[in-house]
């Protein structure tokens, strides 16, 4: 039996990724879907419109996925160490307390071998 904690976890995941999902649409415009392209190809002779297309070019990819997607991963990791059914593992997917952690942990190995 999942407790309220864990159903909320998994609503924000699936609301997470719906939202991810529309933003990818939005940004990257995918109009391969699009029943408009299917018809306008068909009676023009005239090469159809790219696939995809991307708004703000301006940096290069590699640094739009450094800046979204470490930040979207570890929102994404959070919200699913929330449906975890020990509330003592909440957050330890999230980078900054993996550091703490790791840190924490190798530091009082070392005070116990002294």
């Amino acid at each position: 039996m999942m407790n309220f904690r864990q159903r909320m976890g998994w609503v924000g995941v699936a609301f997470y990724l719906l939202l991810s999902v529309m933003a990818a649409y939005y940004i990257f415009e995918v109009h391969s879907f699009s029943l408009e392209r299917v018809q306008r190809a068909g009676t023009s002779p005239s090469a159809p419109p790219p696939a995809i297309t991307v708004h703000g070019s301006l940096l290069p990819v590699w640094m739009w996925a450094l800046i979204f997607l470490l930040p979207y991963l570890q929102l994404f990791l959070f919200l699913f160490s929330c449906t975890r059914a020990d509330p003592r593992a909440v957050g330890y997917c999230v980078l900054p307390v993996c550091i703490a952690l790791l840190y924490s942990r190798r530091h009082a190995a070392k005070l116990a071998n002294h």
